[in-house]
């Protein structure tokens, strides 16, 4: 049995197609679904939980269909979302506690203190979760996601607004849930642990995948070599034998090629002669954020940036 299947998912908001015909496998593997704001990763992820219905299309988890069996579908999984799961007027265990009760767990006061002893809070569980760090609240989250041991766990950007050491132990946490059989479906935009933690990606873009597989074997359909290009004003494309223009963020321009050493002098001369004004030049290995610039390329926000929702949100993590 595959534990997440999808074919040809699909779902429309009036004349708006927010996921395009998606079809992927994924089982007993972390998965990290990559892709900007407003290109269906939210959907996708609501339609995978029995909260969103599709369009056309299928979905199963655990062997279940999200439309026919959603209540079999919600008994195998859990889903942490990216706005907080805490009432921080409640204690650590007395959160846990509730998700237990609420699912029927058997002997729950021992349940709920395996799992705060598995997330590292056993002493601090008596205290009020609004006393907690941004990084134990969200260890607190994992723990009642966890009380009925579902077979699947979906991840909403998981580490978003906690510092490099609680996304470290976080990350940690994931590993040791993936080492025991469970699937995690994460989504995130910091490339750097999709790169590190994930054993595939999948990048989506305009609601259709554009880019699937492995976080090396997507760097590897790359050129041996990134060469970053930072410009002062406008930007007069280049074109030449062997390099290739992977996209553009802000004032940076990206270029890939087989020998990065010898390309590097061709294409300063050829960007000076085109009128660019170059200010800095360098050369590295390709990396996700590459990947992803080439498959989603340069692209605008889809709506206003919310301050307000999103100050709300790390508030809550803080």
């Amino acid at each position: 049995m595959i534990a997440i299947q999808t074919e040809d998912l699909t779902k429309k908001f009036g004349n708006l197609c927010a996921v395009d015909g998606l079809t992927l496998r994924v089982n007993r593997e972390i998965f990290g679904l990559l892709g900007p704001n407003g290109s269906g990763k939210t959907t996708t992820v609501l339609m995978l939980t029995t909260l969103l219905s599709q369009t056309k299309g299928s979905a199963s988890v655990c062997g279940h269909d999200t439309i026919r069996e959603p209540d079999l579908v919600r008994s195998c999984i859990s889903y942490v979302p990216q706005d907080m799961a805490v009432d921080t007027n409640l204690t650590g265990r007395e959160n846990v506690l509730i998700f237990a009760r609420l699912y029927g767990v058997t002997n729950p006061k021992d349940r709920v203190d395996e799992l705060l002893a598995a997330m590292g809070l056993s002493d601090r569980a008596d205290d009020l979760a609004k006393t907690y760090s941004g990084g134990m609240r969200r260890r607190l989250e994992l723990a009642e996601a966890l009380v009925h041991e579902p077979e699947v766990i979906f991840l909403d950007e998981p580490t978003l607004g906690l510092d490099v050491g609680a996304r470290k132990i976080i990350w940690e946490h994931i590993h040791a849930l993936n080492r025991k059989g469970m699937t995690i479906f994460v989504t995130t935009h910091y490339m750097d642990e999709a790169d590190r933690f994930c054993d595939r990606v999948g990048i989506i873009d305009h609601g259709k995948i554009a880019a699937l597989g492995s976080p090396s074997e997507l760097k590897a359909r790359l050129m041996k070599d990134v060469i970053t290009v930072v410009v002062d004003g406008d930007y007069s494309p280049v074109r030449l034998d062997g390099i290739l223009c992977i996209g553009r963020s802000g004032d940076e321009i990206s270029f890939t090629a087989e020998n990065g050493r010898e390309a590097l002098p061709h294409l300063a001369d050829a960007l000076q002669r085109a009128g660019n004004r170059v200010r800095a030049m360098s050369l590295r290995e390709p990396s996700l954020d590459d990947v992803f610039l080439q498959s989603v390329g340069n692209q605008e926000e889809p709506q206003g940036f919310e301050e307000w929702k999103f100050r709300m949100m790390l508030r809550g993590r803080s």
